[in-house]
């Protein structure tokens, strides 16, 4: 092995190490991944503007910037009215196929943001009963078409790297549907054992907020309950905070001091009783902004929030909006809020200045789910204008008229032309971040192969005469899987493409098999709530514990696993 083999290797799996270290910063892993391919030498310029300029990448974020357009229609929210009956079998079944289907064609994580508030308001059935069958239902969803998920265009791009014929739009069908089938009438079984919680309304209890004694207050020297601070209605008074101390559980003699902060746990709704306590001040109310339009969110995977306090980035001066309440995996969070480290999936309940919804940069930190949109919503022609055109374009790719990279490029100008997207959005919804971990990894892949890694590689394989190809295969998938649940989807695909590529290449066999392979191996993310974004967020929403995406993703995991190596094998063979 030369130096340059050695230092690509050390590159390579240095890379592996960060993702499992940090493994919700995916980005900056990768970001100190390209810095060490340039500044080492291993990658040319023209290797850099090949693998950034990619078609395959263009046209993932072409679709994703697209997409932003559709998500401003009503098309999702009537698709998500349209699923609720008394009936739990009949509810399940609509929700499952209209989501599957939404899936295929469309972003799954804008369908289950929109599938939330209904399926958590609704007054038939426990929601934990309905929002972990919609997120896997999703990700089965985006394994039957070449859009259905991010992953399959990576991998895609990673193959028109390699120089191959770019994937079909129906490649995935197949074996896609069979998952669906098989998958689907699993999560049907399955399905009862998930956990009957009860979940009141989007703004319910196991909120944490805060609110301050001021010095001057008239409830300063009083106890707790002379001040009546214990017969609110659906909050409760569960900690004091006094210079920097802790006072639990909270005695109904407890003396109130000035500068006291007063955490209660409850409906956030209610929080307008805190006004009529003199000198009682909740955060939104002391920065100058109104709680009568509270509006929730959801702290996405990428935000800038992440580890870090709402006091540490200057909340209302970045989003012109005020926490009030914070709710975190369905359990209490303590202390005061301010000093609160944010992580994805927080759930946050923001009172909102009049900029809040022209700020640009609330999109890239969260969705919004109940209350105040950061986005205009179209109306007039531009709403069947802009679903007629989106699914014309994907319908032409997919009969093969047109590719989908030059029909999303034309369909994106229109988008502009027509103002049914402004700079301002495709500014804020950028995926920068992708773009980097995708561009990189294709970068990564060019030093593998010039490096001769990979020729190293395939000699090391053809000593084991005995492995057949059907076994690297096997071994290929559930590496993939084993690394999407470790870290992310689109990670484990871009890292074990090149294996997968050069271990095909040393058997001589057909390497469709071995694509299929990673392609569906990135998208099993069943047993961990933090591996795909979907399952973050209803896990959440639903207040699920950890065992219970072990106690159905495991046999899931398992049955897809087993489904889509047959299949593979069967529709693609060698």
């Amino acid at each position: 092995m030369n130096i340059d083999a050695a230092c690509v290797l050390l590159i390579f799996i240095s890379t592996i190490i960060g993702l499992l270290k940090f493994q919700k910063q995916p980005a900056k892993v990768f970001g100190f991944t390209f810095f060490a391919l340039i500044i080492s030498g291993q990658v040319s310029n023209e290797a850099v503007l090949a693998s950034m300029s990619n078609k395959g990448l263009i046209t993932l974020i072409l679709l994703i910037l697209c997409s932003l357009a559709l998500e401003k229609t009503r098309l999702l929210r009537i698709l998500a009215s349209k699923v609720l009956f008394s009936s739990y079998a009949k509810t399940w079944i609509r929700l499952f196929s209209l989501t599957v289907v939404s899936s295929a064609l469309l972003n799954n994580t804008a369908v289950v943001s929109t599938m939330l508030a209904p399926i958590r308001n609704n007054p038939y059935h426990s929601a934990s009963r309905l929002l972990l069958p919609l997120s896997y239902a999703a990700i089965f969803g985006g394994t039957l078409t070449l859009i259905g998920t991010s992953t399959n265009l990576i991998v895609n791009s990673l193959v028109l790297n390699a120089d191959l014929p770019t994937l079909g739009f129906f490649d995935f069908f197949p074996v896609g549907i069979f998952i669906v089938i098989t998958c689907g009438c699993a999560l049907w079984f399955l399905s009862k054992y998930l956990p009957e919680t009860d979940i009141n309304s989007t703004l319910e209890s196991y909120y944490l907020l805060d609110a301050k004694i001021e010095p001057n207050s008239t409830l300063v020297g009083k106890t707790v309950e002379e001040n009546a601070l214990r017969h609110l209605d659906s909050l409760f008074l569960i900690e004091i905070i006094r210079a920097g101390q802790t006072i639990t559980p909270v005695s109904p003699d407890q003396v109130i001091c000035a500068n006291d902060k007063l955490i209660f746990n409850g409906d956030v709704t209610k929080v307008n009783q805190l006004k009529q306590f003199d000198g009682l001040t909740v955060f939104a109310h002391k920065q100058g902004l109104s709680d009568d339009n509270l509006t929730e969110v959801f702290v996405r995977t990428e935000s800038v929030l992440i580890n870090k306090t709402l006091k540490s980035v200057g909340f209302r001066a970045k989003f012109d909006a005020a926490v009030v309440a914070m709710k975190r995996d369905g359990q209490t969070v303590t202390g005061k809020l301010g000093d609160v480290s944010i992580r994805p999936g927080d759930y946050l309940v923001l009172a909102t200045g009049q900029d809040f919804k022209a700020r640009n940069n609330v999109d890239k930190n969260f969705i919004v789910v109940n209350g105040v949109e950061p986005e205009s919503k179209l109306t007039g022609k531009k709403e069947p204008f802009v679903i007629l055109s989106f699914f014309l374009t994907v319908a032409l790719s997919a009969l093969g008229i047109i590719s989908l990279f030059k029909g999303m490029l034309v369909l994106f100008a229109f988008f502009l032309l027509s103002n049914c997207l402004s700079k301002d959005e495709v500014i804020r919804r950028f995926p920068i971040q992708i773009w980097l971990i995708i561009s990189t990894a294709l970068m990564l892949a060019s030093a593998l192969i010039n490096s001769g890694l990979l020729t190293s590689l395939e000699t090391i394989t053809s000593f084991s005469g005995s492995l057949s190809p059907t076994v690297a295969l096997i071994i290929i998938f559930l590496l993939t899987v084993l690394l999407t649940e470790l870290v992310t989807n689109n990670a484990a695909a871009a890292l074990i493409f090149p294996i997968a590529y050069s271990i095909a290449l040393n058997y001589g066999v057909n390497i469709t098999p071995f694509i299929m392979a990673v392609a569906f191996g990135a998208s099993a993310s069943f047993i961990s709530p933090y591996g795909y974004q979907t399952n973050l967020m209803v896990f959440s929403a639903g207040q699920y514990r950890l065992i219970d995406f072990i106690k159905i993703g495991v046999p899931i995991s398992v049955i897809y696993c087993i489904t889509a190596i047959c299949s593979i094998l069967y529709f693609f063979p060698f």
